[in-house]
């Protein structure tokens, strides 16, 4: 146990100061850990989740289609058509950005709603930099929202063995999707207070076109057949991996025929981010051996031993030290190692895991918001921002972040709190 512990904090150290490499050093851990003896080879397939890499896999190509399609960016010309000044612009497109995050990649969102807030900066002549901050922070914020919300958000799903309606009610009581997004409401009246003083008019008239619908109805489909596949019986354990698979092949066929040609789709594939897809396989045989050395184990009594057995204190210290972890480092890896740690712990505690879970995906989602390398949407907005000539300070991002991440959680932590004790 102690050298699979050991094993493992090596690689937690190099996934945390080789973001680049993240892949590699989750795959090159995965096979120590088989080639140690920590895990038998005739787990290694069955530890990995292939409904969560399917349905990750499967959501990323569809979303690819759907921006190509322009409509995200019609919508958001719809909306900042009906607004009378920066401010208002500002906090719409970053309660836009939250919403579609809500079904769609964080990242894909920023890249998606970024260019029309960049769009409106230039005609008014005005820096974008609080506009991108806004949105990336509100698209992080709402991807703990649904279950294809975020990565994280289709681990717990898989953990908990929860389907798509279940984020909105479950077990007859209020769900993840109505906590997130009263901590939603609640931090845009920090956005609110924060740009109070950009009164600027605003007026685009130029509206994006979209010639092509079908991505729309093929993500709307989605969405669709998770929550009718949530209310059969007896469907096959990797039923959502497919759906989402089967719809993105649709579209690549679809494409292929359209363009005649197989490079439109190539396009698309290529668009998959196969990096997290390959982070995750390495994280879950990783987590799968310390499993069947003891540590998960080992980990949930000695949080338990500190906590004094009392729950309250215990879900306060998971909610809180995930804000603070994934301020600093990647929410997947850590959400991938604590999700089996919760779940051990509700075990030794004799309660259900459900608040635990709940505390776990609050602290970590919103957490990540806190920092500018906190969160993928965070360092893709930064991106954005540097190839049009700004470079943003961590005191610039954190003068919007803190207080609006702040807020959130709190909100998130103490509902969760007044609903699942």
């Amino acid at each position: 146990m102690i050298w699979a512990l050991v094993l493992f904090l090596v690689t937690y150290v190099l996934l945390l100061f080789l973001p680049k490499y993240r892949a590699y050093v989750a795959l090159g851990s995965a096979l120590l850990f088989v080639v140690l003896g920590f895990l038998p080879v005739n787990k290694v397939l069955t530890e990995i989740d292939w409904n969560v890499i399917m349905m990750i896999a499967g959501t990323m190509g569809i979303v690819t289609l759907f921006i190509e399609s322009k409509m995200p960016s019609l919508l958001a010309d719809l909306i900042i058509q009906k607004v009378p000044n920066v401010k208002w612009a500002i906090i719409c497109l970053a309660l836009f950005a939250g919403i579609i995050s809500a079904f769609v990649d964080n990242v894909a969102t920023v890249l998606m709603v970024a260019p029309v807030a960049l769009n409106i900066s230039k005609k008014l002549n005005i820096s974008p930099v609080s506009s991108i901050i806004a949105i990336a922070i509100s698209s992080n914020l709402q991807g703990a929202a649904t279950l294809v919300g975020d990565t994280t958000s289709i681990m717990l799903g898989s953990q908990a063995n929860m389907n798509f309606l279940d984020f909105f009610v479950y077990q007859g009581k209020m769900g993840l999707f109505f906590v997130v997004e009263l901590g939603a409401l609640a931090s845009t009246l920090v956005l609110m207070y924060i740009f109070r003083k950009d009164k600027q008019k605003i007026d685009v008239k130029d509206r994006t076109k979209v010639e092509d619908m079908f991505p729309s109805y093929l993500l709307l489909g989605t969405i669709v057949l998770l929550i009718i596949a949530s209310f059969l019986p007896n469907m096959p354990k990797m039923i959502n991996g497919f759906i989402c698979m089967g719809l993105l092949l649709i579209g690549l066929i679809r494409t292929m025929i359209i363009n005649r040609s197989f490079k439109a789709s190539l396009n698309t594939l290529k668009d998959i981010d196969y990096f997290t897809l390959l982070l995750l396989a390495g994280l879950f045989v990783v987590i799968g051996g310390i499993k069947e050395a003891g540590v998960i184990d080992a980990i949930a009594a000695l949080f338990v031993r500190i906590s004094g057995n009392n729950l309250f204190v215990i879900y306060t210290l998971i909610v809180w030290a995930s804000v603070l972890l994934s301020a600093f480092i990647d929410n997947i890896p850590y959400v991938a190692t604590m999700l089996p740690v919760t779940a051990g712990i509700a075990a030794v505690m004799n309660v259900d895991p459900t608040i635990l879970y709940f505390g776990l995906l609050i602290g970590a989602t919103l957490g990540g918001n806190l920092t500018p390398i906190g969160a993928s949407a965070n360092i893709t907005g930064l991106g954005i921002l540097r190839k049009e000539g700004y470079e943003v300070t961590p005191k610039q991002f954190m003068k919007i972040s803190v207080p609006f991440t702040l807020v959130a959680v709190t909100v998130g932590y103490l509902l969760i709190w007044l609903i699942w004790s």
